[in-house]
């Protein structure tokens, strides 16, 4: 089992988390955690977002209005 200290909102404050016995097959890496002192459990993942077509677009010089 993996142990990790993170904050717990239920203890409010941090507390010791483990990994419970993976039956997903994640093994040690698993997101799954479990706070040994309330038994509150959360789940811990990472996102990746991919990259939107106007933050990639060149940015424009901006232009000049005849006054």
């Amino acid at each position: 089992m993996s142990h990790r200290e993170l904050y717990c909102d239920v203890c409010e404050g941090v507390a010791l988390f483990e990994a419970p016995p993976c039956v997903d097959g994640h093994g040690t890496g698993c997101p799954e955690l479990i706070c040994t002192d309330c038994g509150a459990a959360v789940v811990v993942s990472t996102f990746a977002f991919p990259v939107t077509r106007l933050a990639v677009r060149r940015r424009q010089p901006a232009r000049r209005h005849a006054a």
